[in-house]
């Protein structure tokens, strides 16, 4: 019973440490548009209001030239910072709740967000 004990407590701990991922910071990722015209920050603002919303994301000034996102995705929670600027945006992590986040580390599911926030942007600054 004790070895039938330790090898469920293993076989958790295996599952969970395995849901952690080193969390993704997007760092001055590159504004470009299909037309390769120069937008305002405005425009850059507005495509990464526009890609927040189509994924549940709520997006909110935090100052010039910056956004803070709130996602609420079930029971979790991530907050996210966006400068930005004309030529380049970067996404960084500012807190979660229940997403495990430690020593830098974060459950992956978080990354698939921030991989689809990044995605949808790009897809917005593309059109413009």
């Amino acid at each position: 019973m004790k070895m039938l004990k330790r090898a469920l407590a293993l076989t958790l701990l295996a599952a969970v440490v395995g849901c952690a991922a080193p969390i993704y910071n997007v760092n001055n990722a590159p504004v470009t548009t299909s037309s390769a015209k120069q937008l305002s920050a405005a425009q850059v603002r507005e495509a990464i209001v526009r890609a927040g919303a189509s994924l549940g994301w709520v997006m909110k000034d935090a100052g010039p030239n910056k956004l803070t996102g709130t996602l609420h995705l079930r029971s979790h929670t991530a907050v996210i910072d966006i400068p930005y600027s004309p030529q380049s945006y970067s996404i960084n992590y500012v807190s979660s709740q229940n997403l495990n986040a430690n020593n830098g580390t974060i459950h992956k599911n978080y990354n698939g967000w921030i991989t689809n926030l990044t995605r949808a942007i790009e897809v917005q600054l593309a059109a413009q």
